[in-house]
């Protein structure tokens, strides 16, 4: 049960202090020489972290298993990042932008979970993705 519970403790208390930094970046700041800050940290984090992971391989050697999906992943996160910057820069509610944003996300990985990972569609995700556009509905109404 941990090792099924645990993960997702670490997402949600990640993604609420990620939430709460991106919110709190100065507006003067240029959102690129904050993300570089970000990475340089993350960089060093990661380095730290993985000599104390149980790697089978050395450092080097361990990049020959990458494929694209580490690159790709890397230009998604920018742009991850660099939309929060701006959705609070423009005006977006901490607990209203993060929400709209991962409901729409909720609603296009369902097809896509479907189409290219072969996962099951039933009564119950047709009722979620419902209550989800109406909850958008319901969130953006003024």
């Amino acid at each position: 049960m941990f090792t099924y519970v645990f993960p997702i403790l670490i997402i949600v208390i990640s993604n609420m202090m990620y939430h709460i930094c991106s919110k709190s970046i100065s507006s003067k700041a240029n959102p690129f020489s904050s993300l570089f800050i970000t990475y340089l940290t993350g960089a060093i984090i990661t380095i730290i972290a993985y000599r104390f992971s149980r790697a089978d391989k050395g450092f080097v050697e361990s990049f020959k298993d990458l494929n694209w999906a580490s690159i790709a992943l890397g230009v998604c996160i920018v742009g991850l990042e660099f939309g929060y910057i701006m959705a609070y820069r423009a005006g977006w509610d901490i607990s209203l932008g993060s929400l709209v944003a991962n409901i729409l996300l909720a609603l296009l990985l369902v097809p896509i979970g479907i189409l290219l990972y072969k996962e099951g569609f039933g009564l119950n995700k047709i009722l979620g993705m419902a209550f989800c556009i109406v909850g958008l509905i319901f969130l953006n109404k003024k």
